[in-house]
C-alpha cells in the first residue's frame, strides 16, 4: 500500500498534534502546512521542522498528491475548510467540533454526499484515549451485558489568560455543548450502538466568568436512544489548579451485568499515569491499566481513504454526534429544540 500524504490547514487548537500523531503512527507523511498566524506557525515549525510552511492554502488544496486535509482551525472556520478540500477531491480530518451551526452541518453533509469524500471528526476523548478504546472492546465482548445508561463528564481547565480572543466568542467556538460535549455525544452513540438520540433536556451557563460574557463555562444534557438507553453529559471549565492535568475526564457505562468506569487522564490520589479502567462484574472488581492499548483510529482512517470504507468511524455517526450537540446547544440557549426547517437542514 502506498503511503498516505496529508496536509495541515489551520493550527489554532493544540489538538492538531494528536491528529498529526495519529496519522504518523500509520506511517502517513505531511506534505506541508498553512497557518495565517505567524506566531502559531513559528511554534509549529519548531516542533515539526521537517514540515514545510506554504504561504497560500490553495497550494495544498490543488496539490493532487495530497490525499487528506487535516484541520484544527478556529472552530467556526472548519466547515469551510472541509468543503473546499472535498471540492478539490480530498478527504478530511477535522478537530472537534467539526462545525458550529446546523447550517454548516447541512452544507458539509450535502457536499460530502455529492463528492463521496470522507469527513472524519477526531473526537479525541474516544480515539486518542486508550481506556475508551479498551472499554469499547469490553462492551462489544459482553463484559457488562446490555448497556442501559452512560454518564460522561468532561471537565477542562480554563487557563483564561492564555486563550486567544476567538475562544470567548460564542459564534466562533460554537458554545460549550457544541464544542466540548460533541465528544460525549459521539461516545454515547458508540457505546449504545444507537443511530440517533432524543434530547430530553439541556442547559448552559456562565457561572464564574462575568468578564467574558461570550464564554459558557458549564453545560449539560440528558439523552435517550430510541430503545430507551439514557445518558447524562456534563462539561465545564472548572478543573481546579491543583489537578496535575488539564481535566479529570470520566465515563461510566452501566450494563445489565456490570459497570465500567474510566478515569481517562488521572486517578485522583491514586495510581500514577492515565488510562485507568475499573470493571465491576459478577466475579468482582478489577483495575485495568490501558496505557499499552493500541489507538487504531489513525491506521483505520488511512485504510478507509485507500479502500473507501468506514472502519475508523461510520460517516453517519460522525455527523449525528455533531447534530445532537448542536440541537442540545440550541435547546439550552432558547428553551426549545430547533424548528422543523432547521432540523431538515441537519
Amino acid at each position: 500500500m502506498r503511503v498516505l500524504t496529508f496536509a495541515v490547514i489551520g493550527i489554532n487548537h493544540d489538538h492538531i498534534h494528536g491528529q498529526i500523531g495519529a496519522l504518523r503512527r500509520a506511517d502517513a507523511t505531511c506534505a506541508g502546512f498553512y497557518a495565517a498566524e505567524d506566531d502559531l506557525a513559528a511554534a509549529f515549525m519548531a516542533r515539526y521542522p521537517e514540515i514545510p510552511r506554504v504561504t497560500e492554502a490553495a497550494r495544498l488544496y490543488e496539490d493532487r498528491a495530497i490525499d487528506l486535509v487535516v484541520s484544527a482551525a478556529v472552530p467556526g472556520d472548519r466547515a469551510a475548510i472541509a468543503i473546499t478540500a472535498m471540492r478539490h477531491g480530498k478527504d478530511v480530518m477535522l478537530d472537534k467540533p467539526g462545525v458550529t451551526s446546523l447550517a454548516q452541518l447541512h452544507e458539509v453533509k450535502a457536499v460530502q454526499a455529492e463528492t463521496r469524500r470522507i469527513v472524519s471528526i477526531m473526537y479525541s476523548e474516544h480515539f486518542e484515549v486508550a481506556a475508551t478504546v479498551r472499554a469499547g472492546e469490553l462492551v462489544a465482548a459482553g463484559a457488562i451485558g446490555e448497556v442501559v445508561n452512560l454518564i460522561g463528564m468532561g471537565p477542562h481547565r480554563l487557563r483564561k489568560p492564555e486563550r486567544p480572543g476567538w475562544f470567548f466568542e460564542r459564534e466562533r467556538y460554537g458554545g460549550i455543548l457544541t464544542d466540548i460535549a460533541s465528544h460525549q455525544c459521539e461516545q454515547f452513540l458508540f457505546f449504545t450502538a444507537a443511530d440517533d438520540a432524543e434530547i430530553l433536556s439541556a442547559s448552559v451557563g456562565n457561572r464564574a466568568n462575568a468578564d467574558r460574557p461570550g464564554l459558557q463555562d458549564v453545560g449539560d444534557m440528558h439523552l435517550r436512544t430510541p430503545n430507551g438507553v439514557t445518558g447524562y453529559i456534563r462539561v465545564d471549565w472548572f478543573t481546579p489548579d491543583g489537578l496535575p492535568t488539564w481535566g479529570d475526564g470520566r465515563l461510566t457505562i452501566i450494563g445489565t451485568q456490570g459497570t465500567i468506569e474510566l478515569r481517562k487522564y488521572v486517578d485522583i490520589a491514586g495510581r500514577p499515569g492515565k488510562d485507568h479502567l475499573f470493571l465491576v462484574d459478577r466475579r468482582g472488581m478489577q483495575h485495568i491499566d490501558c496505557s499499552a492499548v493500541e489507538l487504531p483510529y489513525g491506521r483505520q482512517l488511512v485504510a478507509d481513504v485507500f479502500d473507501r470504507t468506514e472502519t475508523a468511524m461510520p460517516q453517519a455517526r460522525c455527523f449525528k454526534a455533531m447534530e445532537i450537540a448542536l440541537k442540545a446547544q440550541h435547546l439550552a440557549e432558547t428553551g426549545r429544540l430547533p424548528s422543523a426547517s432547521s432540523q431538515e437542514a441537519a
